[in-house]
């Protein structure tokens, strides 16, 4: 059997010990699941990309050009509830 070494922020360990050990795993387990779906997989078992927030990058641009604007609102909840409507 071969011992496989990572090194990784404290913090990050801490977070993954805590998430796994919530799952009833320990991180080696977890690990080589991720190990094995990979395998099974051909390649990592989910969708890497970039995480394009486009939503952020259209909402910048529209107050810098002052488009799509909505307002004036009473409070700063009513504004925010504005923005989450779908």
């Amino acid at each position: 059997m071969a011992t496989f070494q990572l090194r990784l922020d404290d913090t990050l360990k801490q977070k993954a010990d805590t998430l796994f050990s919530s799952l009833g795993l320990d991180t080696s387990t977890a690990i080589r699941i991720f190990l094995s779906a990979a395998i099974e997989n051909n390649g990592i078992p989910f969708q890497v990309k970039h995480n394009d927030n486009y939503s952020l990058a259209q909402a910048i641009s529209d107050s810098r050009n002052k488009e799509n604007l909505h307002g004036p609102f009473k409070s700063a909840q009513d504004a925010v509830a504005s923005m989450l409507e779908d």
